[in-house]
C-alpha cells in the first residue's frame, strides 16, 4: 500500500519520466519563471523535509524537491543502481526534463553526497551547492579512520534481508536521535510511514549497500568550482569533524557551523538554509512599482 502524501501548502505535485530510466516525484512551489532550487533529501526522509524551508523561499524562487529514485513517490529505478553517481544523474537529467539549463542546487544527508558528486560532474548545470549535514567528500584517512565509529551504523543499515525487515523501526530510532539542542522537529510518521512499503525500504537498504560496496573505498576526485556552502549542526551525530577542510577543495566552499542543530538541519534550521540559498541565488530584481495614480 502506498504511503497517503504528506500536504504542504501551495505545493504542487508530478511525476516525470527521466532520460535516467526513472520516473521521479516532484513537489514544487513558487513562480515558474523564478531562479530554480533542485531540493534533494537524504534518509530516512522524502521530499517533506523541505517542508519548512519552502515557504521561505517560494515567494520569489521556484523550489523543485524531488524524491530520491526508489524513495518517497518515486519509481523504481530500472538498473537497480542506487549509487549516489547516479542519483547525480538523475539530478542533471530532471533539469533536462524540466527545460531547465541552470540551477541551484540543495541537498540534505545523501541528497547533499549526490549534490557534490552532481556539481563535480556538471559544474555548468548549477549556479551554487547548498550541502546539509553530511561530511564532504574529500576527508582524509587519518580523520575517517578516527571517527569511523560513528559510521559503524551504516553495515546494518546495508545488511541484503534483514534490514529492510526492519527498516520502519531503524528510521524511527534514526529520526528520533537525529535532532539537536532544540525542539523535534516532528513529522516523523510521515517519514517511518513510507518504509513501511516492502520497495521503499529495500531502495533504504541499497543506498547504503551500493556505497559501501562501490563507493566508499574509490573516494571523490576533483576541485569544486561552483559556489558552496555546507551547513553542519554541532550536534550532529557524526561529529563536526568530518565537516572540516571543506575550503581546501573549492574556489568559493565555506562551512557553515549552526550552533545547537542536529543531524535534521532543513527541519531544525530552515532559516540557515534559506539564508544560504539566498546568498548563492539573488532574488531577481522587481520594476519599480507604477507611481500613485
Amino acid at each position: 500500500m502506498t504511503a497517503a502524501m504528506p500536504d504542504a501548502p501551495d505545493v504542487r505535485h508530478r511525476l516525470l519520466d527521466l532520460s535516467t530510466a526513472v520516473t521521479v516525484h516532484i513537489a514544487e512551489a513558487g513562480p515558474q519563471d523564478a531562479p530554480p532550487v533542485l531540493a534533494l533529501h537524504g534518509w530516512p526522509q522524502h521530499w517533506y523535509a523541505w517542508r519548512s524551508v519552502i515557504p521561505l523561499l517560494a515567494g520569489e524562487r521556484r523550489v523543485i524537491a524531488a524524491d530520491l529514485r526508489g524513495l518517497g513517490w518515486s519509481g523504481w529505478p530500472d538498473d537497480g543502481d542506487f549509487r549516489k553517481a547516479r542519483m547525480a544523474e538523475d539530478a542533471v537529467a530532471l533539469l533536462d526534463a524540466l527545460g531547465i539549463e541552470r540551477a541551484l542546487l540543495l541537498g540534505h544527508d545523501w541528497g547533499a553526497w549526490a549534490g557534490f558528486l552532481a556539481a563535480l560532474q556538471a559544474p555548468e548545470r548549477w549556479t551554487g551547492l547548498v550541502a546539509a549535514s553530511v561530511p564532504h567528500p574529500w576527508q582524509p584517512r587519518t580523520r575517517a579512520l578516527r571517527h569511523a565509529y560513528r559510521l559503524a551504523y551504516q553495515p546494518l543499515l546495508a545488511a541484503p534481508f534483514i534490514s529492510p525487515r526492519v527498516m520502519p523501526q531503524l528510521a524511527a530510532l534514526a529520526l528520533r536521535s537525529m535532532a539537536g539542542d532544540g525542539p523535534r522537529p516532528g513529522g516523523d510518521e510521515v517519514f517511518i510511514a513510507a518504509y513501511r512499503e516492502p520497495r521503499r525500504a529495500e531502495a533504504a537498504s541499497r543506498l547504503y549497500r551500493d556505497f559501501l560496496l562501490h563507493e566508499a573505498l574509490p573516494g571523490v576526485r576533483g576541485r569544486l568550482t561552483v559556489p558552496t556552502r555546507l551547513l553542519y549542526g554541532t550536534r550532529d551525530p557524526l561529529g563536526t569533524a568530518f565537516a572540516e577542510g571543506l575550503e581546501r577543495h573549492g574556489d568559493d566552499a565555506r562551512t557553515i557551523l549552526l550552533e545547537g542543530a542536529g543531524h535534521r538541519v532543513p527541519e531544525e534550521r530552515p532559516e540557515a538554509v534559506a539564508s544560504a540559498v539566498r546568498e548563492l541565488t539573488p532574488a531577481p530584481s522587481r520594476p519599480p512599482a507604477p507611481p500613485p495614480g
